[in-house]
């Protein structure tokens, strides 16, 4: 069987992945002690977890986290912070999110809160919830642009399809 053409019929399908995973089957002399079944799991797992990690990067970058990398796993509970790990463990399952609550992180300058609030919406990405990093001064500036240009109903649209905002140096700059 001629492969070459079912493997063009994947890219045309967009399933690049599951095309470059077949043709690695194929040199690896190990896959063919594995029944049909077994490696067309693999190939569709590929696939799969290829998706995710490109719906996981878009997530990612369009909510424009002030630390990108900032990951839950990273964070050290302590009294210092005002944080435990039971708050922690509370704040990182999501049910806050899911239940559509908010929370409002508060605390002394430099205890890490602007950290926390990416590290969970880093969180609430993987668990694939729109975020949506913000600080105050500059979005009242943008909600101010956005009513003299005449966008601010569109600017308003985008903001209702975030699912997590975070509001970040809220009183750092004037109200206006």
């Amino acid at each position: 069987m001629l492969n070459q053409p079912t493997i063009e019929k994947l890219h045309a399908l967009r399933l690049s992945v599951m095309a470059d995973a077949w043709t690695a089957q194929g040199k690896d002399p190990q896959m063919s002690t594995l029944s049909f079944d077994e490696r067309f799991g693999l190939i569709v797992d590929a696939e799969h977890l290829s998706r995710d990690n490109r719906r996981l990067d878009r997530l990612l970058k369009d909510a424009q986290l002030r630390y990108p990398t900032a990951c839950v796993e990273d964070i050290q509970p302590s009294a210092s912070r005002g944080l435990d790990k039971a708050q922690l463990r509370q704040f990182t399952s999501g049910t806050w999110l899911n239940e559509h609550l908010n929370m409002v992180l508060s605390g002394k300058t430099g205890v890490g809160k602007s950290y926390i609030a990416c590290a969970l919406g880093h969180n609430a990405c993987r668990k694939g919830h729109r975020v949506l990093y913000c600080r105050v001064p500059r979005l009242f500036d943008e909600l101010a642009l956005a009513r003299a240009e005449g966008s601010y109903a569109k600017l308003l649209a985008r903001l209702s399809k975030v699912e997590m905002l975070i509001l970040d140096d809220w009183g750092i700059g004037g109200l206006k």
